[in-house]
Parts: structure tokens; sequence; C-alpha cells
């Protein structure tokens, strides 16, 4: 059974809803139709998905009973111009219009509730070709990108729109080490939570453990990229290499810096120091400095002691640089003066 011929009034209310005048014609229809399903898809009216969801139905709806009149009118034309003389002009063949079938924006029904049926609604595709024959309403409507309108004349005219969706942002976290595990290098498990969409297109938590190799030498601000492991499995998730403030060395590069403090009378009269490294466990150097004044700002370097270099030789390492830091008294006797001025008076 075909649909019943809606009445005047009807037709002023469909003409309404798509928002066009009642002289349009049916490539007038089309674009609006176009335009406004694209507009009021509940994909993109979340917030207030049961109005875009009567929208949606209103539109099909009216794309429907218009497109069919124009049909109508275009056979009975047809019909008319059958009695006449046929015009062999090129230039007519190439006004003909193919219009293919308003489809769907959305590449995927996975993310609508199943609850609502708003698909049904959708209009029959229909085509105005040489056998003016359209297909009839409930068919599947595919999931192909719509070709829109073109030209059957050897110089098409293509109207292109993209409907893929953006991949999603990365999702960046810090992954905080030691200087120990940067310098030795270590294995971590990080537990990461993403958001996914679920076969009954609900979106749920999923939970999943990751492992990081940290290699020897690793800097701060290294990144670690695992791909599709953000959410709804397409984005990414990249972690950022954070450096823990350590209580002995500070970083600069490959070098490390230590800093020793000493009294004054041993950096005039020479001391022996135990010098911690960075490298292995409890492992220590002892330096004497018997035959050296220490002054303020006196460096002393000691080659390959400091962090590894990732892109060279696990063996090629930076340096350990020893900042001295003297430690003056505090205060002295009238005494005590007269005795360090009698011993550093020639010495100025």
């Amino acid at each position: 059974m075909g649909e019943s011929t809606k009445s005047p009034s009807s037709a002023s209310k469909y003409y309404g809803i798509l928002e066009i005048p009642k002289s349009a014609s049916l490539k007038d229809i089309c674009k609006a139709y176009k335009h406004l399903v694209k507009k009021w898809h509940p994909d993109r009216n979340k917030s207030n998905q049961a109005e875009a969801v009567d929208k949606f139905r209103s539109i099909n709806e009216a794309y429907r009973v218009l497109s069919k009149k124009k049909r109508e009118e275009a056979d009975l034309f047809k019909s008319d111009a059958a009695k006449t003389p046929k015009k062999n002009s090129r230039d007519e063949e190439e006004d003909e219009l193919q219009i293919s079938s308003p489809t769907l924006l959305s590449r995927t029904t996975s993310r609508i509730s199943p609850t609502v049926d708003f698909y049904t609604s959708m209009p029959a595709c229909f085509t105005m070709s040489g056998t003016n024959t359209p297909t009839t309403p409930g068919t599947p409507v595919s999931d192909q990108p719509p070709n829109y309108l073109s030209k059957v004349a050897s110089k098409p005219i293509i109207f292109s729109q993209s409907t893929s969706r953006r991949k999603p942002q990365p999702i960046e976290k810090k992954l905080e080490c030691t200087l120990e595990e940067l310098c030795n290098g270590c294995v971590k498990k990080v537990i990461i939570t993403r958001d996914v969409v679920a076969t009954t297109g609900l979106i749920v938590k999923e939970e999943e453990v990751v492992t990081i190799m940290v290699k020897p030498g690793w800097k701060r601000g290294t990144k670690i990229t695992f791909e599709g492991k953000g959410d709804e499995r397409a984005g990414d998730i990249i972690f950022s290499i954070d450096e823990k403030t350590h209580p002995l060395y500070k970083r600069e590069g490959d070098d490390l810096l230590l800093g020793v403090e000493v009294p004054l009378v041993q950096a005039l009269t020479g001391c022996t120091i135990t010098v911690p490294l960075l490298g292995g466990d409890d492992e220590v150097m002892t330096m004497s400095f018997d035959d050296e004044i220490i002054h303020p700002g006196f460096e002393k370097v000691i080659p390959g002691q400091g962090m590894p270099k990732p892109k060279q030789e696990s063996t090629n390492r930076g340096d350990l640089v020893l900042q001295f830091l003297i430690q003056f008294p505090l205060e002295l006797s009238e005494e005590q003066k007269s005795e360090v001025v009698s011993i550093l008076e020639n010495h100025s």
C-alpha cells in the first residue's frame, strides 16, 4: 500500500518543517533535508537528545512526503512532454541531475542508545534518473559516505564533505623515576584506566597494565607513547619521564654535581674525604687533598662517574663534579684572631 495523499494544509506544514517555500524544487528539498538531518542528528545533540529525536523524525517524514509529491509532479510533466516532439539538445542532457540518497552522517551506530528507534523513520533513498524508479520506504541506509549531487554529463560537480571523526587527543601522564633508576635502568609497570564504548553503547571504565622499560641515561621529559591505549580505543597515551629530587646529587645533562662541606682548618691544612658514587650499591671513592688548598669555588672533577649517555655505549658516562663549600667559624676570640693574623699576614 502506498502512502495516503496529504492535504494542502499538511503539505504546508511539511514545507515549514524543512524551512523552505512552497515553490521549492526537488533539489531545494534535498538540500534542506541534508542540512537539517545534519543539524538535528541525535549524535550531535547529546544534551537534548529527546528533542533531537523528535525533530529528526519530523524532518524525515516531511522529506518523504514532499519528495514523493515532487516525483509525482515530475512524472506528470514527463507524461505531457512525451506527447510533444523530443528535443535532441546536448545541453538538456547535461541539465539532468542525478541526486544520490541522503544518508546518516554518523559512521557508526554503536554510540547511540539502542532504546531509541529513530533509524526506522529514515526516508527511502531516491534517484531521479532515466527510469525514475525510487527505492521503497524502509530500504536500509548504506553506512558508506554520501555521494551528494553530481551531473550525469562528462563534467561532474562533486560536493565533498568529510564525516570522519578526528582522532582523540593523546592523554599525557607523568612517570616519576629516581636518579638511581635513571642511572641503572629499570622496569615500570603502570595501571592505566580509560573510557571505552561497550557493545551496549554505554561508556565503561577499563583497566590495563602496561610495561615501560626505562633505559639508563633517560632524562626528564623523555616520552614513551602507547598507541591506541587512550580513550575510545583510538587515542594514544603518552608517559613523560619526571625526575625525583635526590638528597645528594643534582643532575646537569649527563653530569652529576655533589656538594662537599669542609671545615676551614681542613681546607687549609688538607683532608681526606669519602665520596659516594651513584653507579652501584654502597660504592664509594676515597680522595685526599693533602697537597691542595681548598678555596671558595674549588671544584674537583671525577671523570666517568656521572650519568650514562643513552645514545652511546653503556660504559660512556658523564662526570661527577665535587663542589666544595668551606665552613667558616661563626666567631673568634681576640687571641685566635691574633694567631690567625700572625700566621696569614705574610700570605696575602
